[in-house]
C-alpha cells in the first residue's frame, strides 16, 4: 500500500535526508515539504494525506499545534532531536517517535509501524456499535447511540451520554481514532460529538440536547459536508 505524505520540517538537511529514505523505501508518495506549520496548514486543510513527517519546534507554531489545528487525524510520525517530547507523542497517539539523527532502518520500521494493519486496529473495527471506557476502577460498556458527546478536560474526557456523565483518564486526539467514525466526528480540539444528536446550527455553535458545542475555523468544512443539507 503506497501512502501519500507530507514532511514538515524547518531544518533543509534533515527534510532532504527524510525525502530520500520516502524515496528509497518505496512505500510512500511525497506530496510536499513545508518549513513551518502555517504553509503546511495551508496545503493539509485543502488535501488529505495518509502520514506526516512532523517536526516539533519550529519558527512560529509547533508541530504539536499543528495536530490540534488540522481538521482529520492522519498518521503521525514524529522527528525530533528531543526525547522530551515523547510523552507528548504518547498523548497525541502518533504512530512513532524517531530521534535525530536516525539510520535508514529505523526510518523503516517507523513507517512499517503505518502500513502494516495491526491485529488492535482489526478488533476495533468489529466492535462498531459501542465503547468500554474506565471509569471509578470499572469498565463500563457505552452504547453509540446513547453518546450525545465527548468533551476534554485536560488530562480527562467526560462522555455525556443520555442520562449520565462519565469521566475518565484520555485524550480527544486518542478516542478520535478509537470511536466508530461513522457515527462520530470532531468538531473542534475538545469536542467529538455524536452526528445523529445534532439539534441544530447557528453560526459556530451547534446544539445536542440544550448543549452549546463549539465548531471550529479548522472543522467546519469538514462539520458541513457530514449533514445530510437539502
Amino acid at each position: 500500500m503506497i501512502l501519500s505524505s507530507v514532511i514538515v520540517e524547518d531544518l533543509q538537511v534533515a527534510a532532504d535526508y527524510l525525502a530520500r529514505c520516502c524515496e528509497k523505501s518505496g512505500l510512500l508518495e511525497m506530496k510536499g515539504h513545508f518549513p513551518n506549520v502555517e504553509e503546511a496548514l495551508l496545503f493539509l486543510n485543502q488535501q488529505s494525506v495518509d502520514l506526516l513527517f512532523l517536526d516539533v519546534e519550529m519558527p512560529g507554531a509547533t508541530g504539536f499545534e499543528l495536530l490540534d489545528r488540522l481538521a482529520y487525524s492522519p498518521k503521525v510520525i514524529l522527528t525530533t532531536s528531543k526525547t522530551e517530547y515523547a510523552y507528548n507523542a504518547f498523548e497525541y497517539n502518533v504512530s512513532d517517535f524517531l530521534k535525530k539523527p536516525f539510520t535508514y532502518q529505523r526510518f523503516l520500521e517507523a513507517v512499517q509501524k503505518v502500513t502494516s494493519p495491526s491485529q488492535e486496529s482489526n478488533v476495533n473495527s468489529t466492535a462498531t456499535d459501542h465503547i468500554f471506557i474506565k471509569t471509578d476502577g470499572k469498565l463500563i460498556r457505552l452504547n453509540n447511540s446513547d453518546i450525545l458527546f465527548i468533551e476534554s478536560m485536560g488530562d480527562y474526557v467526560k462522555f455525556v451520554s443520555t442520562d449520565k456523565k462519565y469521566i475518565t483518564h484520555n485524550t480527544i486526539k486518542n478516542l478520535e481514532e478509537k470511536v466508530n467514525k461513522q457515527c462520530f466526528l470532531k468538531t473542534h480540539r475538545s469536542y467529538i460529538i455524536n452526528v445523529d444528536k445534532i439539534d441544530d446550527i447557528r453560526e459556530n455553535l451547534l446544539f445536542i440536547k440544550g448543549n452549546e458545542i463549539p465548531i471550529s475555523k479548522a472543522h467546519r468544512s469538514v462539520v458541513l459536508k457530514r449533514l445530510n443539507i437539502i
